[in-house]
């Protein structure tokens, strides 16, 4: 069969000798490129001409042979060209690919991956057990590869992840302990050189991360303040690393309630090495904190569950302080405390404690003393009621 061509203003469509019908055109660059599927009917190649030229007007084209990079590869390649993420994010990333992203779009092409098959895939991930939490996690992560791919690299058209509310955790409702479960739950550890630990993280705000990499001279020998400006994160494959906080609101200076610098004080004096770059908290043997062996080592869920609340995790002592600090706190206050980011407390995260960062820190020590007033507790905080040898309580 002979070939038959069609001469068009832009373009040019011809029939094979199958009797389908190519799509010819040139790209920005000038390359005479065809259209990789074929159609049966001229005015269906017609159309995708069409649809082609109006892209390339409005400047909305993408490559069709760039667009056939797999998905695991080019989300390898983004990462990579990220030097600018914090290792835990990179982390994080790599851990939502491998586990949640991959396994089901890895093999597919960007122009392949459609708004249809990201909603199967989310709708797989949910059925499957994952919980809106980790869902949405890995959709926002999708997304904004999609978006490089659409955007700035121009391999598709247009971003797949257009599902409304996938972007949204919901997380489920934490549980807040009162000042006397915060006391409670000091008073049962069964090493005296944590109860501090308990009481700096719930009535100062403290994550994790911050709390366990603070040292001597990060807090003030009278106790009245501690100092955050870095952080420990657990690494696959490098271990415990110290890096800055977590933002760069993270970075601040939490004035400690007076109702409980005693306890730091004694802290300092009966567990902590006299060196200034000394950690304020370690494990048994004098290494780094570490969350997985911490709650073993405690007896985690026996204690937490002899207070009242069973499912208490460790970051809800932040949340907790953070509930307990609000009451007659500004927002922009509260966000300095806490070490949030955002345009507004990014501009004050780096200044020293303040009048109204004091004037929190008064409210909560008053909350711990109206307790222990009530509780008929002796105000002997100071003593040295933290022995220095490290006795469990049976």
């Amino acid at each position: 069969m002979a070939e038959k061509k069609g001469r068009r203003r832009f373009g040019n469509l011809r029939q094979l000798p199958s009797g389908r019908w190519q799509v010819r055109y040139r790209g920005p660059d000038g390359q005479l490129r065809s259209m990789p599927q074929t159609f049966e009917k001229k005015r269906d190649a017609e159309r995708a001409l069409s649809m082609i030229e109006t892209q390339l007007m409005q400047d909305n084209w993408a490559d069709p042979k760039r667009g056939a990079i797999k998905l695991a590869d080019y989300a390898e390649q983004w990462i990579a060209q990220r030097p600018g993420l914090r290792p835990s994010t990179t982390q994080l990333y790599r851990r939502l690919l491998k586990n949640y992203v991959v396994p089901h779009l890895g093999e597919m092409p960007l122009s392949k991956i459609t708004t249809a098959a990201v909603r199967e895939w989310r709708a797989s991930l949910l059925s499957g057990g994952l919980s809106q939490t980790m869902a949405a996690k890995a959709y926002r992560l999708l997304r904004a590869i999609l978006m490089t791919a659409a955007v700035e690299d121009r391999l598709i058209t247009r971003n797949p992840c257009q599902l409304k509310g996938a972007d949204k955790e919901n997380p489920e409702e934490r549980p807040v302990l009162s000042v006397a479960q915060v006391l409670a739950l000091a008073e049962l550890m069964p090493y005296r050189k944590y109860r501090a630990l308990i009481l700096i993280t719930a009535f100062c705000s403290l994550r994790w991360g911050e709390v366990t990499a603070l040292r001597r001279c990060d807090v003030a020998s009278d106790g009245s303040w501690v100092r955050i400006n870095s952080q420990f994160i657990d690494l696959v494959g490098r271990g415990l690393i110290r890096t800055p906080p977590k933002s760069r609101a993270g970075a601040r200076t939490v004035t400690v309630p007076e109702a409980i610098r005693s306890d730091v004080i004694a802290h300092l004096r009966n567990h902590v090495a006299p060196a200034s770059d000394a950690l304020m908290f370690t494990m048994l043997r004098g290494g780094p904190m570490r969350r997985g062996n911490f709650n073993p080592l405690v007896k985690w869920s026996k204690v937490v569950a002899s207070i009242g609340v069973p499912h208490l995790r460790f970051h809800d002592l932040r949340h907790t302080g953070n509930t307990l600090a609000a009451p007659g706190a500004s927002l922009r206050d509260l966000m300095t405390r806490m070490g949030h980011d955002s345009p507004r407390a990014a501009m004050i995260y780096q200044h020293a404690t303040t009048v109204e960062d004091r004037a929190i820190a008064d409210r909560l020590g008053g909350l711990v003393k109206a307790h222990r007033v009530e509780s008929g507790e002796e105000d002997d905080e100071g003593d040295d009621h933290s022995a220095s040898v490290l006795v469990p309580v049976s």
